[in-house]
């Protein structure tokens, strides 16, 4: 080889370990900077955040069971459908119920009259009382002037003798006439129609005779699409029966299952942003933290595991966290339960508390208040119809 071929591949060699030491160094220079700039969003932002895919919707699912023992003849509503709340969803056939409530209702009707009868009987007895005075004081008034001409002979003993008997008879006759008074006010004192036991009495099976007619119809409690229909026109059916259920889905919420390592700093109130697996990352959901499981969901399961058995195995656990979501997006985006979310939870702001602080939540209907406001409507109008216009009767 020339001395010039020599050094042309020196000076070759030269410039490829130049070139690599180059490269070597651009490479160890991007680590860096990437080592850098990891370090900086870790310490800056990445750890405050918490996330998780191990998430899903879950919502109140509403049960709609009879309360009446009856046979369906008609079903309003089917799967997928929306309810409205107060919708008829399920009919039973009332023939039976109906019965019964005519005859609770015809009690109370003739119970109203009977006890009209016993407020009357005071004026009668107390009118007899005023005649049997009346007898004894005549008796009386005979027997002192029989008294003062007996000296002179003009009256027997023997009629003397019936003055007196006259005078005890008309007595025994004031005190009877005074008990059956006594003994009609008792059951009428400090009560009047509407109030006096024996209505009472009759109303309230009335008004267990009315609700049992009503509940043959099985409303919708809430308003909701209707899912898990099970019911069929012609099915008989006894209380507790599960028909179908309502769910609302303006009310749902996400699960979100993290590790216990997760949970260290995570608090009540923390903001938290989602993603459903339905929408894809363009549409962002934003709640907030508004409470933790009391225990993991191993501990709660069908067969929770047990630990001391001698054949232990370390498992990290998973605790259930509840988070509320901006009832405006889900407007907008509608969720359906059992749908998988991504959840990310900023922490950064740890000062709250993970017991304590939930807010108590109430779900309630008012659809079955109206059955107990038509029974005493009801009751209301048999005791005016059947009271009498110058009775006693007064307002419950």
């Amino acid at each position: 080889m020339s001395d010039t071929q020599q050094t042309a591949a020196s000076v070759q060699s030269q410039n490829n370990n130049s070139r690599r030491k180059r490269l070597m160094t651009l490479l160890i220079g991007v680590i860096l900077i990437a080592a850098v700039a990891y370090g900086l969003y870790y310490f800056l932002d990445a750890r405050f955040h918490e996330d998780t895919d191990d998430a899903y919707v879950n919502g109140n699912v509403v049960q709609i069971t009879p309360q009446v023992t009856g046979t369906v003849i008609a079903v309003n509503a089917d799967d997928t459908q929306t309810v409205k709340s107060g919708d008829p969803l399920v009919v039973l056939d009332g023939a039976d119920a109906k019965v019964s409530l005519e005859q609770a209702e015809a009690n109370l009707a003739q119970t109203v009259r009977q006890v009209r009868g016993l407020f009357v009987n005071n004026d009668q007895y107390q009118a007899q009382i005023a005649q049997r005075q009346a007898d004894l004081s005549r008796a009386q008034d005979d027997l002192r002037r029989r008294l003062a001409v007996a000296q002179t002979g003009a009256v027997s003993q023997e009629e003397i003798s019936h003055a007196r008997d006259t005078v005890k008879g008309a007595q025994a006759a004031l005190d009877a006439a005074q008990q059956q008074l006594a003994s009609n006010r008792a059951l009428t004192a400090n009560t009047t129609i509407a109030t006096h036991p024996n209505v009472l009495a009759a109303a309230a099976k009335v008004r267990d005779a009315y609700l049992n007619n009503a509940r043959n119809v099985l409303p919708a409690p809430v308003t909701g699409y209707v899912a898990k229909r099970s019911v069929q026109v012609g099915q008989r059916v006894s209380p507790g029966t599960p028909l179908m259920a309502i769910v609302p889905l303006e009310s749902v919420w996400v699960d979100a299952n993290f590790k216990e390592v997760q949970l260290k700093h995570m608090r009540i109130g923390q903001p938290v942003e989602l993603t459903a697996d339905i929408y894809g990352s363009s549409v962002v959901y934003h709640g907030k933290v508004v409470g933790f499981s009391a225990g993991t969901g191993s501990a709660f399961s069908l067969l929770p595991a047990q630990n001391a058995t001698g054949n232990w195995i370390k498992v990290v656990q998973r605790l259930p966290v509840r988070v509320a979501l901006d009832p405006a997006e889900l407007r907008a985006h509608p969720l359906r339960i059992g749908l998988s979310m991504q959840v990310d939870v900023d922490i950064k702001n740890d000062s709250g508390s993970q017991l304590g602080n939930a807010q108590n939540t109430v779900y309630q209907t008012n659809v079955f208040d109206k059955y107990g406001d038509e029974a005493n409507a009801e009751i209301a109008r048999i005791i005016a119809e059947n009271a009498g216009s110058n009775s006693k009767l007064a307002q419950k």
